[in-house]
Formats: structure tokens, C-alpha cells, sequence
């Protein structure tokens, strides 16, 4: 579903003003050492590549949306296990003029089951690459990949 009901809810009361949402970024991975790949999907409505990203719901725990968007997105399952990065993204302004600023909650993700396909229309690909030969991606999706990735036990806090 590309838009939540109550963002649309929202936006008919607010228009395009500016909106705070949480979103969260699943940084999922399977296989071990030279073997391991990340989850990516290819974005329908920019073709860019990224791991999995999402809006939190209302009420919603962000590591269980977190999992949800891996589900819906890319029909995979996988454990949220580490919350790896909070940051504030910069504002962005819609092709329709809608404007939204995220916390985004980067979590780094392990691979349960399911083979990767583009589940609900957001993406138009979804498959596992290989850690050292991944797409291009912009600097500040391989800046999340990073942080996921990392090893550190506390997530990072931008300030």
C-alpha cells in the first residue's frame, strides 16, 4: 500500500503542509562471511535502489513495522534484532506537492524465510544481493546499509 489511511486521513485535513512521520529502514541480511547479501528492492516510484523502508503506523511498534514492511514489500520474513541508527531526514516535498519530514529508525534485520518478489506494488524488484556487489545506491541508503552493518552494539544518534 503506498500510501497509510490515516497519512491520507491526514492530509485531508492539513493539505500539503508539512507532516512528521516515523518511518523505519530494515536493513535485512542472510548467509554468513563472504556469503552473506542484503535484501533490496528497486523503488516503482523513483527506480532506485534501497533496503526495505516504510512508515510506522499509529500505536504500532517500530521494529514490528519494521518486519511488516519486509513482509508486504518484498514478501520475506525476518527478525528486527538491533535498532542501528535514529536519524532526522531532511524535509522533501512530493510530486504533488505534499510535504513530510521522517524520523527514520534503521534496524538491522535478520532473514527468516521466503524468496524475494515485489509483494505490493511499491517495488518493482526484490532480490538478494551480494554484500560486495551491490547496486548503486545513494549515499545516504549506503549510509543506512552502513549502520546497520556495523557490528555496534548501541544504535547510532545523530546530534
Amino acid at each position: 500500500m503506498p500510501t497509510p489511511e490515516y497519512v491520507l486521513s491526514l492530509r485531508e485535513k492539513i493539505g500539503t503542509d508539512l507532516l512528521w512521520l516515523t518511518g523505519v529502514t530494515a536493513v535485512v541480511t542472510r548467509g554468513e562471511g563472504a556469503d552473506r547479501e542484503l535484501l533490496v528492492v528497486r523503488r516503482a516510484d523513483t527506480g532506485a535502489y534501497t533496503p526495505v523502508t516504510g512508515i510506522v503506523d499509529p500505536g504500532e511498534e517500530p521494529a514490528v513495522a519494521a518486519e511488516r514492511e519486509v513482509l508486504e514489500e518484498a514478501d520475506v520474513v525476518a527478525v528486527a534484532e538491533r535498532l542501528a541508527w535514529v536519524q532526522v531526514l531532511p524535509e522533501m516535498t512530493y510530486p504533488n506537492g505534499d510535504r513530510a519530514q521522517y524520523l527514520d529508525l534503521v534496524f538491522t534485520c535478520r532473514y527468516v524465510s521466503g524468496t524475494p518478489a515485489p509483494a505490493d506494488g511499491e517495488n518493482t524488484e526484490a532480490f538478494w544481493a551480494p554484500l560486495d556487489a551491490l547496486p548503486a545506491m545513494s549515499a545516504d541508503m549506503r549510509a543506512r546499509v552502513a549502520a546497520a552493518l556495523s557490528g555496534e552494539q548501541a544504535a547510532r544518534f545523530e546530534r
